[in-house]
């Protein structure tokens, strides 16, 4: 069974937001995502859950350098998109 992403408004502008200052992303963002909604425990998405004032969260790698930061509800399998872009951003 897949999961199911849930894409609100405030995600959408900010992915938007971030493919436009990185086009080169595209492709990897789309298997990001793709591998997230199959399986948010894929090996290279390295799915870990955040601390702090972001506890509660999860984050997956896009890339070395880029993240989402999301909130999984797994009685529903649901998967909350919250956040996208460099390190120091999905963090904040």
């Amino acid at each position: 069974m897949t999961w199911r992403l849930i894409f609100t408004d405030q995600y959408t502008r900010r992915a938007a937001r971030f493919l436009k200052r990185h086009p080169e992303m595209v492709g990897v963002y789309s298997k990001a995502l793709h591998l997230l909604e199959a399986n948010p425990h894929h090996p290279s998405l390295r799915l870990h859950a955040l601390r702090g004032k972001l506890a509660g969260l999860h984050s997956v790698s896009i890339t070395m350098s880029f993240r989402i930061s999301l909130e999984l509800i797994v009685t529903d399998k649901d998967i909350i998109l919250i956040n996208v872009g460099d390190h120091d951003e999905v963090y904040r």
